[in-house]
Formats: structure tokens, sequence, C-alpha cells
């Protein structure tokens, strides 16, 4: 008997304190939504799709997995806010401030976050393809050239130029941004500047050392060649082969660099 009583008082208090938490949940969001203030507010779980929150304050905040898709939040205060698994999708970010925000898992597809700060933030874990301004301090060049081959492997080839231009600028020898270049300017028609870009890695990778480099560059030169002049292609060899080699070289010979 007294176990049964003991067992409903937790479950009731459980209930009750569940409710509490809930109501707490709803009266922030409501804040938030009439006043655009709610700094250290629980928005855990919100659900503010397309919610008009530009210049919000929200500093602080508990934002993680809220649903902010498409959302406007144009030069909000997000600084050491929690977007843990929030989704920010197409969400436009520009001038936000979202220093020292935790963005782990943060789904960041085709946001919008020209003159936004990034500052002690981490991108490693979250999602940006097809991000639009991504501050050059805010990646490596590593991170840059692997959100280039991101975009690549969905054919948003002028995306990936975009990010190895950006991991060129951080390491201006880094031969393999060069190579990735020159791949998705071929696939973009514009096979003078992918010569260009193999010819360019060549040098870096002969001047580095790298024989394996080398001879990729070489032989994307080659191919190149082919499917620019089928006719001249050694017996067998079609223009439509010569486009697959030189496209398969991104995923063959640069993943190990």
């Amino acid at each position: 008997m007294k176990l049964t009583i003991l067992t409903t008082a937790v479950l009731l208090t459980t209930t009750n304190l569940s409710a509490i938490a809930t109501a707490e949940n709803l009266q922030h969001i409501q804040q938030l939504l009439s006043t655009k203030q709610c700094q250290q507010c629980d928005l855990s779980g919100a659900g503010l799709v397309v919610a008009d929150l530009a210049g919000a304050k929200l500093s602080g905040a508990d934002l993680s997995r809220a649903n902010l898709s498409r959302a406007n939040l144009m030069g909000a205060d997000l600084t050491g806010a929690n977007l843990s698994g929030a989704s920010l999708n197409g969400a436009n970010l520009s001038g936000a401030n979202l220093s020292g925000a935790n963005l782990g898992g943060t789904d960041l597809r085709d946001a919008f976050l020209a003159n936004a700060q990034l500052f002690g933030t981490s991108l490693n874990t979250a999602y940006v393809q097809g991000a639009i301004g991504i501050p050059q301090y805010a990646g490596t060049p590593e991170d840059f050239y692997a959100w280039g081959v991101g975009e690549a492997n969905r054919g948003n080839y002028k995306a990936a130029i975009e990010f190895y231009n950006q991991a060129l600028i951080l390491k201006p020898d880094f031969a393999p941004a060069f190579l990735a270049r020159g791949v998705a300017r071929f696939n973009l028609g514009n096979p003078a500047g992918a010569t260009q870009d193999a010819q360019k890695a060549g040098e870096i990778f002969n001047a580095q050392g790298n024989p394996v480099g080398y001879q990729t560059s070489q032989d994307m030169i080659r191919g190149i060649e082919i499917a620019q002049n089928p006719p001249k292609a050694r017996s067998g060899t079609s223009l439509g082969n010569a486009i697959v080699g030189v496209g398969s070289l991104l995923f063959q010979l640069l993943s190990p660099f």
C-alpha cells in the first residue's frame, strides 16, 4: 500500500513538473514572438518556422532542436546560444551574431550568413551545404575544401568553386583545391580554366615532392585534351569515356590529401 502511494506520488510529481516545463516553454515562445527579447530563455524544440525574428535578442537562449527553418534572423543576437540539433535551413542570418554559439549538428543548409559573426564557434559537425557567406575565419582550408567536395558531389559546381576559392585564399599552395576546382570548372563547360587549374596543381605537387599528385594533374590535363579533341583520341576512346575519366579523378585521387 505504501509502495503504491509512493509510486503514485512520484508519477504525479513528474507529470506536474512536465506540465510546468511545457508551460514555461510556451511562455518563452510567446515572449519571443511578441517582444523579440528572450535572453537565456528555454526555447528547446520550439516551432519557429518562417518566424520574423530580425534583431531578436537571444543571447544564451536554449534553442536546441528548435525548428527555425526559413526564419528571418537578420541582425539577431545569438551569442552563446545553444543551437545544437536546431534547423536553420534556409534561414536569413545576415548580420547575426552567433559568436560562441553551440552549432553541433545544426542544420545550416541554404542559410544566408553574409556578415554574420561566428567567432568562437565550430562548424565541424554542422550541415552547411548550400550555405552562403561563411566567413573565412570560420573554417580551415581543409574545411572549405571538404565543403566544396560536398557541393560537387551534389552537382552544385558553382558553390563548390566558391568553397575552393576560400580554401585557396587561406592556403595558396593547397594543390588538391586547385585540382578539385579544375574538375568543377570542367563540369561547368570551362575546359581552359580546368586545364589552367590542373597545370597549377601539377606545379605545386611537383615542388612539394608529391609524384602521385603530379601524375594525377598530368592525367587530368590529358583527359581534358581527349575530351576536347575526340577524333585524335586513341582507338576505342570516346568523348563520353574521357569526360567520365576526368570526373572520376576527384573521387579517386583527391581523397587521400
